[in-house]
This record gives C-alpha cells, structure tokens and sequence, in this order.
C-alpha cells in the first residue's frame, strides 16, 4: 500500500464511517425525543402523506363528534321537558275527569278549573324553555334539524320539530279552554285524550332519534379511535429498539472517532523512514 502525505484512503474511509454514523445517530435521538419514526415529508413522502390524510379525517370526526353531541343534548333536554309535559297532561285528565262530576258544587269547580288553567299555563311555560343552545324542538318554527354524520359532510341526522304549543297540532286544547261545566269538561276530555296520544307518539319518535344519534356518536368515536392507532402505526417510533439503536450507535460513534485518530496519525511512519542511522 502506497503511504502518502497528501492522501490518506484510511482516514477518508474512517470519516466516512463516523459521518454515517453521526448522520444515524441524529435520526435515532430525533424518534426518541420526537416519538416519531416519520415526522415529515423527508423521512418518508408516501407514508407521511398518508398519515397527513388520516390525520385530515381525524379532525374532520371531531367536528362530526361536536355536533352529534350537540344534537345529543338537544334531544335530551327535549325528551325530559316531553316527558314532562305527557306527565302534566295526565294530570290535566284528572282534573278534566273530576269536573265531569255533576255533583260538584261551584266552588269545587271553580278551584278544579283554576288547576285546570294553571297545568295549562305550566305547558306552555316547559314548551318555550325546552332549547337547548338557542334551538327548540316543540315551538314549531326553524323547520327539521340535521347534524353532521360524516367527515365529508354529505351525511345528516336530523332531529325532527314537533309543536307542543297548547292549540297545536298535537296538543289541541287551547291556552283558554275551561271545564267549568260538566259538558265543557267532556268536550275538553276528549280533545286531552287524543293530545296524550299525540305527544307520547311524538316522544316516542324522538326517543328514537335520539337513540339513533348516540348509536351513531358512540360509532365515531370508535372510528376516531380506530384512525389514530392507525396513524400511530405508520408514524410512531418504537422507543424500545430505538433506546438500544441509540446505545449502539453512541459505540459506534465513539469506535469511530478513535478509528478515525488512529488513521490520521497513520502518515506520521512517514518521519521515522527520514530518520537517520
């Protein structure tokens, strides 16, 4: 082997190594510190864009999943202010019932019909504060909700309007109606019969609704959960190898300093050939 001042094969190839293994060694404290084997573009183009429109639909879930628990306490709120009202109607028909007695006295109807009209009014109050974030299933106006059920925003939910509102289509008796009489309060039972039926079909409706909508909430978010294992698997660092790859690299780094010395004072056998007897 040629031994030479100018080049040193030995030492090239040495740094050669250690850069090498500097270069490997930065990629390995990079995943450790980052947690991340593909953390942009470089380290990988395909997987990363990959992982980058995962990541699109992730976040478009999480819209998905906001409204859907939107339209879960709008539903909510509106069941329990339904229930309620179906409970008072109950109670309207026991008032209604008693006045049909032709036995009672005037003052026993009169307190009967003040009952009356109190329920009456107690409706209308649970009708108008059954909103949830400005919006209200049972006033009858702003038409069908929908919500989002998908990430490209091509599927809805809806939550259907009903009027509870006295006078309405589903509850017929009026804000002023009375039983002040025996045949006033027949007339009143049988319109009150037919509203219980009305608003226990309506609930039932929104039970399903409502039911339908936590089903498919409960389904993003197993989807969202889905997605994000699956980014993990494309991107994350198994921290375990790297831990032992950056030991090992830090040995080979160390190696390859003293190689690299060791070839660089190569050249000095130069002098000794000078020397002299």
């Amino acid at each position: 082997m040629t031994i030479s001042v100018h080049t040193n094969k030995a030492a090239l190839t040495a740094l050669q190594n250690l850069n090498k293994t500097n270069d490997e060694l930065a990629t390995t404290q990079d995943r450790v510190n980052t947690g991340l084997k593909i953390g942009n573009a470089k380290d990988n183009a395909a997987i990363w864009a990959i992982a980058q429109g995962q990541r699109a639909d992730i976040g478009a879930l999480g819209a998905v999943r906001i409204s859907l628990e939107r339209a879960s306490s709008i539903a909510e709120v509106s069941l329990s202010a339904g229930e309620t009202i179906s409970d008072l109607l109950v109670q309207l028909k026991e008032k209604v019932v008693s006045a049909m007695d032709t036995s009672l006295d005037t003052s026993s109807r009169t307190a009967l019909n003040s009952d009356f009209k109190a329920l009456l009014r107690q409706i209308t109050q649970v009708v108008q504060n059954a909103a949830f974030d400005g919006a209200n299933l049972f006033t009858g106006t702003g038409g069908n909700i929908q919500f989002l059920a998908n990430a490209d925003a091509t599927s809805k939910l809806t939550l259907s309007t009903r009027t509870l509102a006295l006078g309405g289509s589903n509850i017929t008796i009026t804000a002023n109606a009375n039983i002040t009489t025996a045949t006033i309060a027949g007339t009143v039972l049988a319109k009150l019969e037919a509203s219980i039926s009305n608003v226990n079909q309506s609930l039932g409706n929104l039970g399903s609704q409502f039911k339908q909508i936590d089903a498919h909430l409960d389904f993003v978010s197993k989807l969202t959960d889905v997605l994000q294992a699956g980014v993990g698997n494309l991107v994350d660092a198994d921290l375990a190898k790297e831990s032992a790859r950056l030991q090992a690299l830090q040995v080979q780094q160390q190696l390859g300093a003293q190689a690299l010395s060791i070839a660089n004072s190569a050249p000095q056998i130069i002098l000794q050939l000078f020397r002299g007897g």
